[in-house]
């Protein structure tokens, strides 16, 4: 008789288990396997609630099945999913994601009183004037002169950055970090940036080299900005 492979594997580690699930097979093979792990590991009542990560694989699971899971292991409240790791997602999921991650090219110049808004990174090809506002969830860059309000990781993201030809804002925005004109310097000489420092716990304003150091995710758009 052939051994029925096993599609859960469980590892200790310093932070909980980790519990690997083969992409393989159903998922009611799953739960009937998982089900029977966990009977054999009994806990007495006195033990800490010990934290699970799930990795997937290539297996996607719903909110019902993650729910069915959690249900599963926390039922004798010794066990607590931490968090699903899987290599697939929805589609809606990865439309948004690229959305996200998109570069928006624009060619105009963003008046007082126009607020210019976009998902993802901007590529702004014009100046925004006094008065004016950009605004993304990612980060903008400027070939032109920054002079109004620019406000970048809107939704939270603190790694986003602000670059302009001529760095003069009236204020700058980087996640819930604010940024006014008494707070930065600049000579209006070379291409410029702003981008949170952390051990500043503020906005900073610097050269655009710089973010070949500090952002080497997007340091070949800063590249691209030099040369263009």
């Amino acid at each position: 008789m052939i051994d029925k492979k096993q599609m859960i594997i469980i590892k200790g580690t310093k932070d909980g288990l980790t519990l690997f699930i083969e992409d393989q097979g159903s998922f009611e093979e799953v739960m009937d396997e998982l089900s029977d792990k966990l009977a054999e590991n009994n806990p007495s009542h006195d033990e800490p609630v010990v934290p699970v990560t799930v990795k997937l694989g290539n297996r996607y699971l719903n909110d019902q099945q993650k729910k069915q899971l959690s249900d599963l292991i926390g039922n004798k409240n010794r066990f607590s999913i931490q968090s699903f790791d899987s290599e697939v997602i929805r589609r809606d999921e990865a439309l948004t994601w690229k959305e996200d991650s998109e570069i928006k090219s624009i060619n105009r110049i963003v008046r007082s009183g126009q607020v210019l808004e976009v998902v993802g990174d901007l590529l702004l090809i014009g100046d925004v004037n006094p008065g004016g506002k950009v605004v993304t969830t990612g980060n903008i860059f400027i070939m032109g002169s920054l002079r109004g309000i620019a406000h970048a990781g809107l939704n939270g993201d603190r790694d986003a950055v602000i670059a302009a030809s001529y760095m003069k804002p009236s204020q700058l925005r980087i996640a819930d970090y604010i940024s006014r004109a008494p707070d930065y310097e600049s000579e209006g000489v070379y291409m410029e940036c702003g981008l949170i420092d952390e051990k500043q716990d503020k906005i900073v304003i610097d050269r655009l080299q710089v973010l070949s150091h500090k952002r080497k995710d997007i340091s070949g758009f800063e590249r691209r900005m030099q040369n263009g």
